[in-house]
């Protein structure tokens, strides 16, 4: 059996009547006379099997179900005019919403934002950083940046990169007591770490350093700040080959022989729904 709803204009009257309590400024709102407004709040309450008004006096009140039902009604066209409204902004310019971590978004895309606007003008790119990776896509969301291995079911994945983890370090450190001209050399040195303090464990474990105490360090809540305390000299970090590409370019971290003592992680991936066909 389908269920039935009331006429669109009839509640929008409603809505308009109730807001006001008064028909006549309803009538007033909606480029309508009040006859027309009294004739859609009968059908409606016809419809209904109920009263939605009451009088008193000259004043024009709710019942108690009107208010009930006003109050439903006012968040549903509330949540309508809200849709309707994201609507009209993506369809006014081609908007192109972007989700990914915080740390991808800073070092890699905000640098790149540039050229990509002047080759695509017409699109408004809009980044959404998310604390965690949750594998599929918001609602909300056109395309993301995802770490792993590429196999999330319903998506669409287009290899980036590549992601290796490699020592870094200012080049002030090169200069001091301690040389580090080989893996084993890190034992000398402070290692600097993320929250979870995985990359140095996975690091000296893939490479048998099994002498380095990977426990010691200071830790940092952020990569980014990993990333600042190695700048500074503080100590040897381990970066993302793509996360720290500009400022190995620009000769504030040292990486160049560290290079070769690169460990292979996962891949970064381009990822949107089957349905997109978004350009790169």
């Amino acid at each position: 059996m389908s269920k039935r709803l009331p006429p669109l204009n009839a509640l929008r009257v409603f809505d308009a009547a109730a807001r006001h309590l008064s028909f006549t400024r309803a009538a007033e709102e909606l480029f309508v006379t009040q006859a027309a407004v009294s004739h859609q709040i009968k059908s409606l309450e016809d419809f209904l099997g109920l009263k939605l008004f009451r009088r008193r006096n000259r004043s024009l009140l709710l019942t108690e179900e009107g208010q009930s039902y006003f109050l439903d009604i006012k968040e549903i066209f509330s949540q309508l005019t809200e849709a309707t409204r994201k609507l009209q902004a993506r369809s006014a310019k081609g908007a192109l919403t972007v989700s990914l971590l915080p740390s991808f978004a800073i070092h890699w895309l905000v640098p790149r934002l540039s050229s990509f606007n002047s080759a695509y003008p017409g699109i408004d790119v809009r980044i959404q950083a998310v604390d965690r990776q949750e594998d599929k896509l918001a609602d909300d969301v056109d395309v993301a940046i995802f770490y792993g291995r590429g196999n999330w079911p319903g998506l669409r994945v287009e290899k980036l990169y590549a992601e290796y983890l490699l020592p870094v370090c200012s080049p002030l450190l090169l200069t001091g007591e301690k040389p580090l001209k080989t893996p084993e050399d890190l034992a000398k040195h402070t290692l600097l770490h993320d929250a979870s303090r995985r990359d140095w464990q996975t690091y000296t474990r893939q490479l048998g350093l099994n002498h380095i105490n990977v426990q010691q360090g200071p830790i940092f809540s952020h990569s980014a700040m990993v990333l600042q305390a190695a700048i500074h000299g503080q100590g040897v970090a381990l970066a993302n080959n793509v996360m720290a590409q500009s400022e190995i370019e620009a000769d504030v971290l040292f990486a160049r022989l560290m290079m070769f003592w690169s460990v292979k992680m996962l891949f970064i991936w381009f990822v949107m729904t089957v349905r997109q066909n978004w350009v790169k």
